[in-house]
């Protein structure tokens, strides 16, 4: 059994933090019912590959575990009094709407509520419910400029950096919508009230200033890039093998410092004096000596260290990863409607003694299960076919 079995979401977002969210929720356990349009474009669903056979691209398979997936036209009254009803038997509700549009439709929070008072409502947004950029449109790269994370990311020389991940969707808007939810629930069972949740992508990320961040308010400088200890101003950062590769230093602390030092064979840096008279001495040293050798005889080097120094690997050697497969970080899932096919995904990273993570099936191609749920609310074919 899972920790949220027994416990029901309706999840009306599209793209990834809201799917992400309510796989992480269903993964626990919950049971997690997915609302999508027939028209609407949604990204997730539109990246490629497809899956042979299976109806479902790569994202669509993983964003969709564990969950059923129907469709409904939103703009139809019928649709409208389907979710009604769904929302009666149902705890939580996840959407990621522009603030405003659920209640337009008439299933806002005071609606569902008005049926349903214990009802969990998690709306996840760019900016918020409230404020001047409430209603603007935004993605990962616009919440983590406006809250200051790019200012201070990347070279003097060549300006911001990009990552290949959703930072502020992920880290963010995701787990922050987990952790309130739960949160939720737990309030629910002492009180047993319901609530709003109010879930801003860039709030979630302002926190991601950290130290910098905190010593600003308290009278420290504004940070810029490759001044400070995490983005390039200390030996922290990548250093490029004979190879074309690079390894990742992190030798912060003085006994990490050491190891390093020993490592490249710098024993009379080891007690970390000369980092405070010329970093940039020392980065430029131990740049040129990580290109005497590849990325795979550092690693062996620093594998028998411990100085914190890790080569950058690839998502097929990360796959390949005996560390992972011994976490239980790659679960091997049948796609439905598939005929047996299986695929590898990324595993949940909640780890649980009593209630672990289950995974049950990868996802369905949207719209599955739509005449089997409207159905069981008693509609008839006809009706189904309005509504969709």
């Amino acid at each position: 059994m899972g920790a949220l079995t027994g416990y029901k979401v309706l999840d009306f977002s599209t793209l990834l933090p809201g799917p992400y969210a309510t796989m992480t929720l269903a993964d626990l356990g919950a049971e997690v019912l997915k609302i999508s349009s027939k028209d609407k474009y949604d990204l997730v669903v539109g990246w490629k590959p497809v899956i042979p056979e299976a109806q479902v691209t790569g994202p669509q398979a993983w964003l969709g575990r564990n969950k059923k997936t129907i469709h409904l036209d939103l703009k139809k009254p019928a649709a409208i009094q389907a979710v009604k009803k769904l929302v009666q038997e149902y705890d939580i509700l996840v959407e990621q709407f522009r603030p405003g549009v659920m209640a337009k439709l008439g299933i806002g929070y005071e609606d569902l509520k008005a049926i349903n008072p214990r009802l969990i409502y998690c709306a996840i947004t760019g900016y918020g419910q409230e404020g001047p950029f409430a209603m603007r449109a935004g993605h990962d790269i616009n919440y983590l400029s406006r809250a200051g994370i790019t200012y201070a990311a990347g070279r003097k020389a060549g300006g911001p950096s990009l990552y290949n991940f959703q930072i502020a969707d992920v880290a963010g808007g995701s787990m922050n919508a987990v952790a309130s939810i739960l949160a939720a629930i737990i309030h629910r069972e002492k009180t047993g009230e319901g609530q709003f949740l109010d879930v801003s992508m860039q709030d979630s990320v302002l926190p991601f200033n950290t130290m910098d961040g905190a010593a600003y308010f308290a009278g420290g400088p504004v940070p810029t890039r490759e001044s400070g200890y995490l983005n390039g101003g200390e030996i922290y950062d990548f250093y490029e093998t004979s190879d074309g590769a690079y390894m990742s230093v992190g030798s912060l602390e003085p006994k990490f410092f050491a190891d390093l030092c020993k490592g490249l064979g710098y024993p009379q840096w080891q007690d970390g004096a000369i980092l405070k008279t010329d970093v940039a001495m020392v980065k430029e040293t131990f740049r040129a000596r990580f290109k005497t050798k590849t990325r795979e005889e550092w690693t062996a080097i620093f594998q028998q260290l411990d100085a914190c120094v890790e080569p950058v690997m690839s998502l097929e050697e990360v796959a390949a990863d005996e560390h992972l497969h011994s976490r239980g970080m790659w679960p091997q899932l049948e796609v439905p409607v598939s005929d047996g096919v299986t695929i590898t995904q990324m595993g949940c990273p909640l780890n649980l003694s009593a209630c672990p993570p289950e995974y049950r099936h990868a996802g369905y191609p949207e719209g599955w299960h739509t005449r089997e749920v409207l159905a069981e609310l008693g509609y008839t074919e006809d009706e189904i076919k309005e509504m969709v």
